[in-house]
């Protein structure tokens, strides 16, 4: 008899398909024999499919024919209601991701798609990976932690081909014309040779750059599809690209990346997933989890500085190691470079300074989330707290400070089916919102049910006890 099908529910863009391909990799060693299938868009994953792990791939304009037949597992990574509303109508032994019902009732499905969607808007603390966090509800850690992910090419010496991609889904997360420009200037000042990438949306921007930059430079912007882009990057050293579908692709393919990470995005959710590639960082502490900016302009850009940029490009391409690029002066910038640790994503900072309070929070959420879902023992966050307390002591007392009130709105939710206050997740200390946004979602998610408030208070317990 023939195994069900797996399938996964992708609508987002290229981007986010291919930090879907670990995933994929990971059900066929867990599910095998069973056929794994994907929805996804067209343009996407047609132009990728020789990438791709293997899977069979139905666009989404022809979704329909996924009706006829019962599923092993369906997974919806979508934000979108068509694939929630497809999720619920399909026949599965079990369903991760959210659901639409024809009454408009949602429902999220699985610990991590839940963790997930409570990081709207409450991502400072984050610190798991897309990739990861698509496949933490379905695929043992053990499993995770047993796969390595090759690092990128390391190509000849005298190979100073140097891609910069120029493009970005929103003008705040990528350079602006005259800095393309300059960095071009300064690569060639290097012995560099760049080449520019861009999509058909970049054609012009790509002739801005090269006639602002009055210098020979071979312009491939809107010139080349996805497939041929994958071919070209193997004849690169390095690729500097801001947080874009492309740098994905690149990172897949070996290509190593200079991730210029500017705007509204996170490293740690969506940086280059392999092994061994660089991310450049503002270190303001508004560029740490935002979502957008509403400052008068966008001040995270300003400490990226072309000549500095073009520096680091040559010593990656030279082939320096992460050790003798700590002192490398980038004032204004995190350097971090990929890596794992405990079978996750890390993103491992390369200039080693004494932990900030923010990433002394972050440890302490990761480690905590992790024991509430399974990862690993209670023994983890008690550790992390004890940092977190000993290095940022007044951030950990604004923590403590806030308990009772969790408990005071628990209780009277045990009592009621309601909070006491609507303003439960915005209106707490920033360093206690990973819970609280997780708790308020977790209580929707349940419809407030008695069920789900005795949920929220065993969190609650597990915090306290990691905090005594």
């Amino acid at each position: 008899m023939s195994k069900k099908p797996i399938l996964i529910l992708q609508m987002q863009r290229m981007g986010d398909l291919i930090l879907s391909y670990p995933l994929l990799l990971w059900l066929a060693r867990r599910y095998p024999g069973h056929p794994l299938y994907v929805a996804a868009e067209e343009n996407f994953y047609k132009p990728l499919m020789k990438l791709s792990p293997a899977a069979t791939y139905f666009p989404w304009s022809g979704a329909g024919v996924l009706r006829g037949q019962r599923y092993e597992l369906v997974i919806n990574l979508s934000i979108r209601d068509r694939a929630a509303r497809l999720a619920h109508e399909l026949e599965a032994d079990r369903v991760i991701g959210p659901v639409l019902a024809p009454d408009g009732s949602r429902f999220v499905h699985g610990d991590w798609q839940l963790y997930r969607t409570s990081l709207v808007g409450n991502n400072l603390y984050n610190r798991f990976h897309w990739a990861d966090l698509n496949a933490l509800d379905v695929v043992p850690h053990a499993d995770m932690a047993a796969t390595r992910f090759q690092p990128p090419r390391t190509m000849p010496a005298d190979n100073a081909k140097v891609g910069v991609f120029v493009g970005a889904s929103e003008e705040a997360k990528r350079p602006d014309a005259a800095f393309q420009a300059d960095l071009l200037r300064e690569l060639l000042n290097r012995g560099l040779r760049p080449v520019l990438f861009g999509g058909p949306a970049e054609k012009e921007l790509g002739a801005d750059i090269e006639r602002r930059a009055g210098v020979p430079v071979l312009n491939l912007c809107g010139k080349l599809g996805l497939e041929e882009f994958g071919a070209v990057g193997q004849t690169l050293s390095l690729f500097i690209t801001p947080d874009t579908g492309p740098m994905h692709l690149a990172a897949w393919t070996g290509l190593k990346c200079l991730n210029l990470s500017m705007g509204h995005v996170n490293p740690w959710e969506t940086g280059p997933y392999p092994e061994g590639h660089y991310v450049l960082r503002s270190d303001l502490e508004c560029a740490r989890g935002c979502w957008h900016c509403s400052r008068s302009k966008l001040h995270c850009h300003e400490a990226f500085e072309p000549r500095r940029i073009a520096a680091l490009a040559a010593r990656l391409v030279a082939g320096a190691a992460s050790a003798k690029l700590a002192g490398l002066r980038l004032p204004g910038l995190d350097l971090f470079v990929t890596g794992r640790r405990d079978g996750l994503y890390h993103l491992e900072r390369v200039a080693r300074t004494d932990p900030d309070e923010e990433r002394l929070l972050a440890r302490f959420w990761q480690a905590f989330f992790g024991s509430r879902f399974g990862l690993w023992g209670e023994d983890r966050p008690a550790r992390a707290w004890a940092d977190a307390a000993r290095h940022a002591p007044q951030a950990a007392d604004i923590l403590l400070a806030h308990l009772p009130e969790m408990g005071r709105q628990f209780s009277h939710g045990l009592k009621t089916g309601s909070l006491r206050d609507g303003a439960f997740w915005s209106g707490s200390p920033t360093v206690i919102r990973p819970l609280t946004g997780f708790a308020q979602m977790a209580l929707e998610n349940g419809d407030h049910s008695r069920a789900s408030w005795v949920r929220a208070m065993a969190d609650l317990e597990a915090l306290i006890a990691c905090c005594r």
